[in-house]
């Protein structure tokens, strides 16, 4: 049986190899998805060992925030944006949920994410998640969750309007373009928690911080970010 079963993934290798979805080689057949060498150097920020860091510096005098962290540094034709355009484009959820388990761990040894009860996903618009198929964010905060052991929420912030493509404005255009696109439902969830929202790439920080935005005044409530990488 295990000759027979051999056989077999030599067979399905040669006709749809496993590659990895950070840089493209060959994987052995299996469940990896990121193969050795990526996972080693893959840029990591450590952000999440430090109060203030560069991701915390990007929202001073914008919007108050416990902490804030990603888990890889995002440069154009990098590796970790290989991963993010297979995520959000290819159709490769299972990036979100494997990146999210392995931040969530990193994170469950920090004191600055200790106290985070539940995890906010930044919404899509129902329209563009059901061409996509998959909210990107969702599925990070999934591996998040299982990671940490709390709940995450896609029912607590929605997105009210189909918002344009942020890739190329500058941080004033990304503001204006996401401004009031938000809002709470169901605030009785998060009150008196500390609230984690989460997303896939930061660059300004236009859209982390109309969603935060949305929590300030709610009783109790105290919000940290985190995304998957920060573009540089």
């Amino acid at each position: 049986m295990n000759v027979l079963t051999k056989y077999i993934n030599s067979f399905l290798q040669l006709f749809y190899p496993n590659l990895c979805l950070a840089c493209g080689n060959e994987l052995p057949h299996g469940k990896e998805i990121i193969c050795i060498s990526c996972q080693y150097y893959l840029p990591k920020t450590n952000f999440h060992k430090e109060k203030e860091n560069p991701f915390t510096e990007r929202f001073w005098g914008r919007v108050k925030i416990e902490s804030a962290a990603s888990l890889y540094f995002f440069t154009k034709g990098g590796r970790t944006q290989e991963l993010i355009h297979n995520l959000k484009y290819n159709g490769k959820k299972e990036i979100g949920v494997k990146l999210g388990g392995v931040y969530g761990s990193m994170l469950n040894k920090s004191p600055h994410f200790e106290s985070v009860d539940c995890i906010i996903p930044v919404p899509l618009h129902p329209k563009k998640e059901r061409i996509r198929g998959f909210n990107q964010s969702t599925v990070f905060a999934q591996g998040l969750s299982k990671s940490m052991e709390i709940p995450f929420y896609n029912n607590v912030l929605i997105r009210n309007t189909n918002t344009k493509t942020q890739t190329k404005k500058s941080r004033l255009d990304r503001v204006a373009n996401v401004g009031d696109k938000f809002q709470i439902k169901n605030p009785k969830k998060i009150l008196d928690k500390h609230v984690m929202i989460v997303d896939d790439v930061v660059t300004t920080g236009a859209t982390l911080e109309a969603c935060a935005v949305n929590f300030e005044g709610l009783d109790g409530v105290k919000i940290s970010l985190v995304t998957i990488a920060i573009a540089i």
